[in-house]
């Protein structure tokens, strides 16, 4: 495994993608594509606003958007959305990266996710049924966050591409 492949950090909300993910990119002087960043600029909302706004197949088409986007180019390090893994294309796409799926039991993911509006109504449980077949065929990696800290995530990834933890950058 080298750097030149992109690296996908998948898992709900709570579980703390952006976090993993900025760590990885910066071991790696890689850039970081966020999908929240990504539909603020692009779509000119938050999550929530735009499902309320336009509904959430319109949300979960500019998630998938922004990551079949971010995974063309050069290789990045991409926090993507967990709605995306429900898209065949994208579980097709991801197959020309390495996925991280950062997971927690769904007590830790709602915990976590009570202090913000960042989307409200979450039932990790109902989306977990949904989508974990999908985070389970993609994986490469399977970091549990509610044992390992972000900074033990990034190592993880470092491990698993060969480069030892003080030979990055």
């Amino acid at each position: 495994m080298t750097k030149n492949k992109p690296i996908v950090v998948i898992g709900l909300m709570g579980s703390g993608k952006t976090t993993a993910g900025r760590l990885i990119a910066d071991a790696l002087g890689l850039p970081l594509s966020d999908s929240d960043p990504y539909l603020r600029s692009t779509h000119k909302g938050t999550a929530a606003q735009i499902a309320d706004r336009e509904g959430a197949d319109a949300l979960h088409r500019y998630e998938a958007e922004h990551l079949l986007l971010a995974l063309d180019g050069e290789p990045k390090v991409i926090a993507a959305a967990a709605g995306t893994v429900e898209d065949p294309h994208v579980r097709a796409a991801l197959r020309k990266a390495f996925v991280v799926w950062v997971d927690a039991p769904d007590e830790v993911l709602a915990r976590r996710m009570r202090s913000g509006d960042h989307r409200p109504h979450f039932r990790p449980k109902q989306l977990r049924a949904r989508r974990e077949p999908y985070f389970r065929e993609v994986a490469d990696l399977v970091c549990d966050v509610s044992v390992l800290r972000p900074e033990q995530v990034r190592d993880a990834v470092l491990r698993e591409m060969g480069l030892p933890e003080g030979e990055h950058t």
